[in-house]
């Protein structure tokens, strides 16, 4: 699993039960789904680069993928037309994104990329936000990448402007600045797998329009 991104593991969850379930869940095709996933993503991941690069924020999002039991979303297809998924992911967008304007604005940027309906998309966030951390969180389990962050945070220290400990460890993990590669990793960790997790939407660069739209709030 290591080394895929976010969309990806999304496509291949549950067998591909869990993209069908979400274009059944919003009368969308298979194409559709995929593309209104893809064009959303961004703007999830650009949100966890902003708060993880925060003081504190790492520990946070790890604490948050240990206990949130977002597994589910990815392992149980059911899971995602539950009202509690909604309410689980609006909670995450609340945190990443800041203001329901931003989600508007972020569905309306999908939509022009698209072509679906701007309200869909809008309705389609939430879950997508759900997935995204489902996604993390399976990754985060794997031994490898588990010790990796596990070791950044003990020995890490704080963050630093010049890129080394902990915060050129969370450039690693969440890619590098706009339209560049990821940032190497530092003190020697090896956190490549994750920076290609976080290339959300699959196209071989983890920054995309919507993702440098929440980057420069």
């Amino acid at each position: 699993m290591a080394g895929v991104n976010m969309f990806d593991m999304i496509k291949g969850a549950a067998g591909g039960m869990v993209m069908q379930q979400v274009a059944k869940q919003f009368g969308l095709n298979g194409s559709q789904a995929e593309g209104a996933i893809k064009a959303l993503l961004p703007a999830v991941s650009g949100g966890l680069k902003r708060n993880s690069a925060q003081e504190g924020g790492l520990q946070g999002l790890m604490g948050a993928l240990q206990g949130g039991r977002h597994d589910r979303y990815l392992d149980d297809p059911a899971e995602l037309a539950r009202p509690e998924t909604v309410q689980d992911g609006n909670a995450i967008l609340g945190h990443l994104l800041g203001s329901k304007d931003m989600s508007r604005q972020v569905a309306s940027h999908a939509a022009q990329k698209t072509g679906l309906d701007t309200g869909i998309l809008k309705k389609m966030l939430p879950m997508v936000a759900a997935m995204a951390m489902g996604s993390l969180s399976k990754q985060a389990k794997e031994p490898s990448v588990a010790d990796a962050l596990m070791g950044a945070l003990s020995g890490g220290g704080g963050q630093s402007s010049g890129g080394g400990g902990l915060a050129g460890m969370v450039g690693s993990l969440l890619g590098g600045g706009e339209k560049q590669a990821p940032a190497a990793p530092a003190g020697g960790i090896n956190l490549g797998m994750l920076g290609g997790l976080l290339d959300a939407d699959g196209d071989g660069n983890p920054m995309d329009d919507i993702l440098n739209m929440v980057m420069k709030r």
